[in-house]
């Protein structure tokens, strides 16, 4: 089990932002999923670039890698077992294996709203055989992360109660999915009252919405990891509007509970290694 208690590990940023900064296309819909089937060469060293930078916790390529989703069923799981191992020799911190949402895979913003028409048996049967292979392919733990609404995390928390591997479990914080009162704050409970889930928080939202979602949250160690400010649209798949110095507010999240502690999507190695100076 991953010792949280002795201060915040730092998490890793946004793998696809440094991809495209590197000069991968990561225009389509399979987004880093694409470099790590065709160069893994370069997800290996986009994973170097943030330890270096600081990062503890390197997050795998996996977040669009799924069964029934753009990749071909047969690949899913040699590029899963990649994803893991391209992590592990990138550098010596830990390995979390990335467990994106069904809207993931569906490539249509879906990850920011939950509306995918499925009951909580059909999500579960979704996410199982990949939990099982990235539960089996050496990280130290799950990254189930962007989690966007009430249902998901149930269905997620039930598989990983019969998996039993350490994980940690983090929400879509400004989903649609959790626009009813007090659902993302019972969305945490259930996740934090699965045995093995060492953590749980927010991501892949706007790094304001950090402090109101870890005020919800139960007491136990969290994780928060925003965008850097700028918004994304689904449709153009652009980004636009300004961004935020992470590092800035990464000490409080600190305060309210963070123990792992770091940047998602437009986050480059240079504001992790700013929250590292900031928290350590």
């Amino acid at each position: 089990m991953i010792d949280l208690s002795a201060g915040p590990l730092v998490l890793d940023g946004g793998l696809g932002t440094l991809l495209e900064s590197r000069g991968n296309d990561v225009a389509s819909p399979l987004w880093s999923a694409r470099v790590l089937r065709d160069d893994p060469d370069e997800v290996r060293a986009a994973h170097a670039e943030f330890a270096a930078a600081g990062a503890d916790v390197l997050i795998t390529a996996s977040y669009q890698v799924g069964f029934g989703g753009a990749i071909p069923d047969a690949e899913v799981e040699r590029l899963l077992r990649r994803s893991v191992s391209l992590a592990r020799e990138a550098g010596d911190g830990v390995v979390a294996a990335s467990v994106g949402p069904i809207g993931a895979l569906r490539a249509d913003g879906s990850e920011y709203t939950g509306a995918y028409g499925l009951d909580v048996a059909a999500l579960r049967a979704l996410h199982r055989r990949r939990l099982a292979v990235l539960a089996d392919a050496g990280a130290d733990l799950l990254a189930v992360e962007t989690v966007p609404s009430p249902l998901e995390v149930e269905a997620l928390a039930l598989e990983l109660a019969d998996l039993g591997v350490p994980a940690f479990v983090s929400l879509s914080a400004d989903s649609t999915g959790f626009a009813a009162p007090g659902s993302r704050a019972a969305a945490l409970r259930t996740a934090a009252s699965v045995p093995g889930v060492i953590a749980v928080g927010v991501n892949c939202c706007a790094p304001g919405s950090v402090g109101r979602a870890l005020a919800e949250a139960p007491a136990v160690p969290l994780v928060a990891y925003p965008n850097t400010g700028e918004r994304w649209d689904a449709t153009t798949r652009t980004w636009h509007g300004g961004a935020a110095p992470l590092a800035e507010d990464a000490p409080a999240w600190v305060a309210a509970g963070a123990r792992l502690v770091g940047g998602c999507c437009r986050s480059a190695p240079a504001d992790i290694a700013a929250i590292a100076a900031a928290v350590r």
